[in-house]
């Protein structure tokens, strides 16, 4: 992992939600941890996409339309196709581990620092190599 990266991030990320830095770790839940709210999210991705000077098309890096989808969600819990469809929209996701226990309610758990970094990395070596 690029310390240069989480840096920038934990730049963003306490620039968003008016925290302090030292406070945003690598396994940090955005929402348990660091008390990001749904309308943080669209702050979050307009301020990653200026700092790293890419493109996040909607519901690329946090799945919100997926779970309005009631082929993908069940009596509050996400469907295997719903887990289907999370792992190969948000790859960047732990779907793995959020798939022992499902719930709608819990899979914001899975929205970690760890996760936006392996998205940004990602997004950047791709960029890299187009």
């Amino acid at each position: 992992m690029s310390n240069e990266i989480f840096e920038k991030i934990q730049e963003t990320l306490a620039g968003a939600l008016g925290i302090e830095k030292d406070e945003i770790q690598p396994e940090s839940s955005l929402v348990n941890d660091l008390g990001a709210e749904s309308i943080d999210f669209i702050d979050i991705i307009f301020r990653l996409e200026k700092t790293f000077d890419i493109k996040i098309p909607s519901g690329e890096l946090f799945p919100g339309n997926i779970l309005n989808d009631d082929r993908f969600v069940k009596d509050g819990k996400v469907t295997p196709e719903g887990l289907a469809e999370l792992k190969a929209k948000v790859p960047y996701l732990d779907v793995d581990t959020f798939s022992n226990d499902p719930q709608v309610t819990k899979l914001s758990d899975f929205f970690t620092v760890n996760m936006v970094m392996r998205y940004i990395q990602d997004r950047l070596s791709n960029q890299a190599k187009a």
